[in-house]
């Protein structure tokens, strides 16, 4: 039924690599992100009057200083992304229309790792209605008001001219690391993560190596969007994030990238299918981090100002519409996982024995499913920051 005991060795995408083939799983498929995001929308609603209350801090630019910029880092390919930047397209629309003002152009780039299916992004995008273009004749009642652009290229780099962005939103992407720790693939390394794929319940050693990770990318992130901010603009972040000082605690994150997901790999190495190394030689490039962990990072650059730093509950990542039927519990924590990481994975083990983790997870989750619903809870850090 399945290919050959793998070699782990073979298996192990270079770090550099990650860069160019790391991404949500594209298309309209059962598991792809466009299908398996609905959870996300559903936090992003219930934090909107969060992200108006960053947005009330941007300083409106005088008419004439160009079209109005806004981009969206993270943004993968489904409807989230063009909801929220419709969302802050109408609201400083009515900003200028309320100052007696006229609004500007504005201007939205779209921006993710060079992997991201931006096709699949491009096609959902509703016609350009322009006032008093042709445009606006021919489009239907679905349209936008802005320009769009994609900028393919990692957020922990500069990606615009210097002073040319008057507002950063980034939803669900800071958790994802730049790479995994070197030292958590190093077997000689204290923090060699043997046994697992994922930082949750993991030793202390590796915990600090994935800590360390994260305040390192998230100083390059905020480095990066300092040069790129316009005077008076600002920066509404949110991401993963956990309540325990404990970061081998990663709450939610860790019900969804460990635990039954972390027992599915252990099924196919106990049965052979898979060699321990393959296992050992994979990990999640996930951080769920704290309050602390932000404020220490946000302080040290010294060039932003905290607006608003808080833990919001978001909620559950599973949308099921029969939560008293465990088979689809099951299958929607192997499709919203698999939707978010699955690539890694097939790169990794290859699409066969991908399936068959999937498969063992969907099975897992299924036995499980009452305590699921129960306790797979998302914590998302929410952060509002303007320069200083």
């Amino acid at each position: 039924m399945f290919m050959d005991t793998l070699q782990g060795d073979d298996l192990v995408v270079p770090q550099m690599k990650l860069e160019r083939m790391f991404s949500m799983k594209g298309g309209n498929g059962e598991t792809s992100y466009a299908n398996n995001s609905q959870a996300q929308a559903r936090h992003a609603r219930s934090m909107l009057h969060l992200l108006e209350g960053a947005l009330n801090n941007v300083v409106l630019p005088f008419s004439g200083t160009g079209p109005f910029t806004v981009a969206d880092l993270g943004c993968s390919c489904g409807q989230n992304t063009l909801f929220i930047v419709d969302v802050i397209v109408k609201h400083f629309t009515k900003k200028y229309e309320d100052a007696g003002a006229e609004a500007p152009e504005f201007q939205v780039f779209f921006s993710d790792l060079p992997s991201n299916d931006f096709d699949t992004l491009f096609h959902l995008l509703p016609p350009l209605a322009i006032k008093g273009s042709l445009e606006e004749c021919l489009a239907s009642d679905a349209s936008r008001s802005y320009y769009a652009a994609g900028v393919p290229g990692s957020f922990y780099r500069r990606l615009f001219p210097a002073s040319s962005i008057n507002v950063f939103h980034s939803a669900f992407s800071l958790h994802w690391l730049s790479q995994v720790p070197e030292s958590v693939m190093e077997p000689r390394s204290a923090a060699y993560n043997k046994g697992r794929v994922f930082i949750h319940g993991a030793s202390e050693h590796t915990a600090n190596a994935y800590t360390k990770q994260f305040k390192t990318d998230l100083a390059s992130f905020l480095k990066s969007r300092s040069q790129e901010l316009k005077p008076g603009g600002s920066m509404f972040l949110v991401f993963l994030g956990r309540t325990s000082l404990d970061p081998t605690d990663q709450c939610g994150a860790g019900l969804l990238f460990g635990t039954h997901f972390q027992d599915a790999w252990n099924d196919l190495v106990d049965e052979g299918l898979l060699e321990s190394k393959a296992r050992d030689s994979f990990n999640i490039p996930v951080y769920a981090a704290n309050i602390q962990d932000v404020k220490e990072v946000v302080e040290a650059d010294g060039c932003f100002q905290i607006s608003k730093l808080e833990v919001f509950r978001g909620g559950s990542p599973l949308v099921v519409n029969r939560p008293e039927d465990p088979a689809e519990v099951g299958r929607a924590l192997a499709n919203s996982c698999r939707a978010v990481c699955g690539v890694l994975v097939d790169a990794h083990v290859g699409e066969e024995l991908s399936n068959e983790i999937f498969t063992r997870l969907e099975r897992k989750g299924a036995s499980h499913a009452r305590d699921l619903l129960e306790q797979l809870q998302f914590y998302h850090i929410v952060a509002s920051l303007s320069l200083r």
